[in-house]
């Protein structure tokens, strides 16, 4: 079976942060390019970054070595049109899953994503848990994408589509920490 595709939901604003989370910088590396190669490392063929916000400013700062990038002309509506927008572009390739990563997730590593790649089929849905709860990354097999782009909608994502079925629970305690960094005091979390 062929590797899903990463993909890095990285378009939005990041209000709440007060800049762009994809060009938060942070151990020596911005956030987006820090996603990017998490889901290289973890053998994601292809890698796809949404962008959004200060898109032009991220292909101009960010290496973003190997991954293809693509916008979101709708990205103020939410992560929802982002998903949409990741997995139009995927319909071409012959990826047999797309594992959903967004850009804030710094807890996140290579060994969490390939735990959850390896349930990668056409029929997947599984995501990591942290706690006893689903977290990221999001496992989305092919035979799930137009249902699941159907129903992301603002800042939701898959969110509704998952909660209707079946998802296996992949957990990560072990190797991975499944927070996100919403204001600047969450990047002193431990990160993997």
């Amino acid at each position: 079976m062929k590797p899903p595709a990463g993909v890095v939901l990285a378009a939005g604003a990041g209000r709440r942060f007060g800049m762009p989370k994809a060009l938060v910088e942070h151990r020596g590396a911005l956030f987006v390019d820090r996603a990017a190669k998490v889901l290289a490392d973890a053998g994601c063929d292809p890698v796809l970054v949404v962008l959004g916000a200060a898109a032009d400013e991220v292909r101009e700062r960010a290496e973003l070595a190997g991954a293809t990038t693509v916008f979101n002309p709708d990205w103020p509506t939410g992560m929802g049109s982002s998903l949409r927008t990741a997995l139009e572009a995927l319909r071409g390739s012959d990826a047999p899953a797309a594992l959903v990563l967004p850009v804030d997730m710094p807890g996140i590593g290579a060994e969490a994503v390939r735990r959850v790649a390896q349930l990668t089929a056409p029929d997947a849905l599984a995501a990591a848990s942290h706690g006893g709860r689903r977290s990221h990354p999001v496992l989305l097999g092919r035979e799930h994408w137009t249902g699941a782009a159907a129903s992301a909608t603002g800042d939701a994502g898959a969110r509704d589509y998952l909660k209707q079925r079946a998802v296996t629970m992949v957990s990560c305690d072990d190797i991975s920490e499944g927070f996100d960094v919403d204001r600047p005091e969450d990047l002193d979390r431990p990160a993997t």
